[in-house]
C-alpha cells in the first residue's frame, strides 16, 4: 500500500452523462449518526489526500454505477482514460457466533429491537455491539479489502474514495445496508430478532363476533340512486400542511443521478398540484397554464404489430 503521497501527477477525469451524484453539495457527506459513523471511520484509517478528490469525484458525478451485496461493493468510475475504472470494497464479514451474540444483545434490549423492526437505528446500537465484544463498523483498514484498476497503485485511490463516501448517502437511506455488508440481510435480521425476542405473556385479545340475528340492510333504491350529500362531506379542505410529505419520508433517492436533488426538483410539484386540487375542490377553474401543469397525461402503448 502507498499511503504517503501522491504518486501520479493530478489528471482531469472525462466528464460524463448520468452519473451518480451526491447529495450534498459542500461540506461532510451523510446526514444520519450512521453514515457519518461509516466516514469518521474511513477517514480514521489515515489513507491521505485521495480522499479529497475522492469527494470531488463523488460531487462531479464520475461514479457510474454502484452495486451492493453481502460484503461486497462493485462500481464503475470514470476517470481520465476512456474506459471507466472497475472498483471493488470487500467488507469482512461477521461471523455466526458474532451475529448470534449482537442479536441476542438487542433481543434482550425491548425497545432497541423495537426501533430496529421500525426501520430505525438507534444510536446505542454501536455500543450494545461493542458490548457483546462485536463491532459493527471496520474497526481497522484490513476490514476493507479494496482495489480498482486504475494503474494508481495507491489503495485507495481517488475512485475507492469516491465509492465511500456515495455509500455514506447510501446508509441515510437504509440504515440497514451496513448490516448486509457485514454479512445480515434486513430480512434476516428481522426475522432472528423476532425469534429471540421474550414470548409476551399477555393473552390476545378476542375477536368480537358479529351478530347473526340483525339482518344486513339492503334497499337497492338508496344504493343506486343514493340520498342527498351532506354540506360539510368535504369537511374541512386545505393544502396539505407539509408538500411532498411521502417522498420526503421515504429519504434520499438511492444513487440519485440529477443535477438537482429529487425533494428540491419535486416539492414545488407537489405544492402546485395540492394548491390546483384545493381550487378545483372548492369550485374554481384552473388558468390553462395551470391546468397543463396539474394534469397528468396517459399515453396508451404502441399496438404491437
Amino acid at each position: 500500500m502507498w499511503w504517503g503521497y501522491e504518486r501520479f501527477p493530478k489528471s482531469t477525469p472525462k466528464k460524463v452523462a448520468g452519473g451518480i451524484k451526491a447529495q450534498s453539495k459542500r461540506g461532510s457527506f451523510g446526514e444520519s449518526w450512521w453514515a457519518k459513523r461509516w466516514i469518521a471511520t474511513i477517514e480514521s484509517f489515515d489513507i491521505g489526500g485521495r480522499l479529497q478528490r475522492g469527494r470531488s469525484y463523488a460531487r462531479g458525478g464520475q461514479v457510474l454505477s454502484i452495486d451492493v451485496s453481502t460484503g461486497k461493493v462493485t462500481s464503475k468510475v470514470q476517470g481520465s482514460m476512456p474506459k471507466p475504472y472497475q472498483v471493488s470494497i470487500a467488507v469482512a464479514v461477521l461471523s455466526a457466533a458474532d451475529w448470534a451474540k449482537v442479536i441476542s444483545a438487542l433481543a434482550g434490549q425491548a425497545v432497541y429491537a423495537a426501533k430496529l423492526l421500525a426501520g430505525e437505528m438507534p444510536s446505542e446500537i454501536e455500543q450494545v455491539a461493542k458490548d457483546a465484544g462485536v463491532s459493527l463498523f471496520p474497526a481497522k483498514a484490513n476490514d476493507l479489502k479494496t482495489s480498482c484498476s486504475c494503474p494508481d497503485s495507491s489503495n485507495p485511490c481517488k475512485h475507492i474514495a469516491a465509492v465511500y463516501y456515495l455509500l455514506a448517502e447510501q446508509f441515510d437511506r437504509d440504515p440497514f445496508l451496513l448490516f448486509r455488508l457485514r454479512g445480515l440481510d434486513r430480512e434476516t435480521l428481522f426475522s432472528r430478532l423476532g425469534a429471540a425476542a421474550p414470548v409476551a405473556a399477555t393473552p390476545p385479545a378476542a375477536t368480537p363476533i358479529p351478530d347473526a340475528t340483525v339482518p344486513v340492510p339492503s334497499d337497492p333504491q338508496a344504493f343506486w340512486h343514493g340520498g342527498e350529500i351532506p354540506a360539510d362531506v368535504f369537511a374541512d379542505v386545505s393544502t396539505p400542511p407539509v408538500a411532498a410529505a411521502i417522498p420526503k419520508g421515504l429519504g434520499p433517492v438511492p444513487f440519485w443521478r440529477g443535477n438537482e436533488r429529487f425533494l428540491d426538483a419535486m416539492e414545488p410539484v407537489y405544492q402546485a398540484a395540492g394548491q390546483a386540487g384545493l381550487t378545483v375542490c372548492l369550485g374554481g377553474t384552473l388558468p390553462d397554464t395551470q391546468a397543463k401543469a396539474a394534469s397528468v397525461r396517459v399515453v396508451s402503448p404502441r399496438k404491437r404489430k
